[in-house]
């Protein structure tokens, strides 16, 4: 790992001093940040949400930019459903010289979630720069990496840069909201071809700091759990509630749930997890780390297992989990219940289908007065993507540049992306952004949102060169 570059060292001193940094004062080290910066304001303060925003109005602006580099009209598309006209997608395409070589596919959603203004201390819609930090919705969880490959693929042109395979950028409306529409979906479906690759880099691993705002560790994601909600419900002809019996429709239902609740899916490691538990190992030190270390040597290992779970997070990577989130029942304070209902979401390992998920909690519950249901049609279901040294190598190479000393750890996402589409459609695909985020998760989702200076503007160093290094490869 080659120590730390002049350019790094002054994003670094600045962001040390960006307490004395005021809004109109941009965080700046490179002639070439301004012109990004100017991007990433630009798609960050278009309004993407469901409710009032346009992800189309910022595919087009995005698409302006590539045609103002030189891009073929025909290599830029803004695609949008004919019963959507505000979800449209930008695919993009830099050709390559061997056009036999799979493609490599960028993916970032440029939808974001709702927010309103007299919820948040900034307009969420204005891009600000503040503290060291860049805060707006949306500014970290996606346009981050949608301003990033963007912003990579203009300078590929203006570099004159010929990849050996194509490079293909997908900007896509609906992740936040796939229950409503999805943009890769819709894609997937009607357009494959302009998307169809032969592995994808995307959201879904950052890198981790510490408390300090120091460097732990750079995350690759390869695979996540699939979400499904399911419905429990029960029935009673009810009656006076000065006439009390045992059976009960609240009682049954809390019962079935007292049984979810003592329930353990089983232990498994996948690739992600397996190198996740040991790599961490050595960062965590301790009996936590002596832990962890037996955990992967036998999974069965009892011991291991139940000092490494007291951790949610850990243990939400280790087994499928449901829990109940919502109850609904009865219909007067005088009545007896006639119904009660309960919603439990179920975060389901990857290779593993909700359909399994359903009958085994039936099982556990072993009731047939309680009838499970799925609330939505499933997700699409697909084992996790190989972490093959093609894949990881290259990621650990350039990491070394920026980074000394900071490991990369591959990890299963516990939540969901688009990458479960890819996954399932054949394209294994993989979230890496190289831009490191608080422990608190920097409002993502919530209010405030916000992500460092430093991080975004090394992120943008590390992917650049990180397509390079894959759509450079044989």
């Amino acid at each position: 790992m080659k120590s730390m570059g002049g350019a790094l060292l002054a994003l670094i001193l600045l962001a040390g001093t960006a307490e004395a940094q005021t809004p109109s004062t941009p965080t700046l080290s490179r002639a070439d940040q301004i012109e990004f910066r100017a991007l990433y304001k630009e798609l960050v303060e278009i309004d993407t949400t469901l409710s009032n925003g346009s992800c189309t109005r910022a595919a087009e602006a995005m698409a302006a930019r590539l045609r103002a580099a030189g891009f073929p009209a025909a290599d830029v598309r803004v695609i949008a459903p004919p019963d959507r006209p505000k979800d449209g997608n930008l695919v993009a395409v830099l050709r390559g010289s061997n056009r036999r070589l799979p493609a490599l596919l960028l993916l970032a959603h440029i939808d974001v979630v709702e927010a309103r203004r007299e919820d948040w201390t900034r307009d969420p819609f204005s891009f600000i720069e503040e503290g060291g930090y860049f805060y707006a919705r949306g500014v970290a969880d996606d346009k981050a990496m949608a301003a990033v490959f963007t912003d990579s693929m203009v300078r590929f042109k203006r570099e004159n840069y010929r990849p050996r395979r194509d490079i293909k950028m997908a900007l896509t409306c609906g992740e936040e909201t796939s229950d409503t529409h999805n943009g890769v979906e819709y894609l997937l479906e009607h357009h494959r071809p302009l998307i169809q690759a032969g592995f994808a880099i995307n959201e879904g691993a950052g890198g981790r700091l510490d408390a300090q705002g120091n460097r732990v560790a750079l995350g690759v994601q390869a695979g996540e759990k699939v979400y499904q909600d399911f419905i429990f419900e029960t029935t009673n002809p009810g009656g006076h509630s000065s006439r009390p019996s045992k059976e009960n429709a609240i009682y049954r239902l809390s019962a079935a749930l007292l049984k979810v609740q003592a329930h353990d899916f089983p232990i498994e490691l996948n690739d992600a997890t397996r190198l996740f538990f040991t790599r961490n190992a050595a960062i965590t030190g301790g009996d936590m780390g002596a832990a962890m270390r037996a955990l992967v040597a036998n999974p069965a290992d009892a011991r291991a297992v139940a000092m490494v779970t007291r951790d949610v997070s850990y243990n939400s990577m280790l087994r499928t989990t449901c829990v109940a989130t919502t109850v609904d029942a009865g219909h007067a304070p005088n009545a007896l219940p006639q119904k009660a209902r309960a919603n439990v979401n179920c975060r389901i390992l990857p290779g593993h289908t909700p359909a399994e998920v359903k009958a085994e909690l039936e099982r556990v519950i072993a009731d047939p007065r309680i009838a499970v249901s799925l609330l939505a049609e499933p997700d699409p279901v697909s084992p996790p993507p190989p972490l093959m040294s093609s894949i990881l190598g290259p990621i650990e190479q350039v990491a070394a540049k920026l980074w000394p000393g900071v490991p990369v750890v591959p990890a299963m996402a516990t939540g969901a992306t688009d990458g479960r589409f890819l996954n399932h459609a054949g394209i294994p695909t993989y979230g890496v952004s190289g831009m490191f985020g608080d422990p608190d998760g920097g409002g993502a989702h919530g209010l405030n949102e916000r992500i460092r200076v430093r991080s975004v503007y090394e992120g943008r160093d590390f992917l650049h060169d990180l397509v390079k290094v894959y759509a450079s490869r044989r």
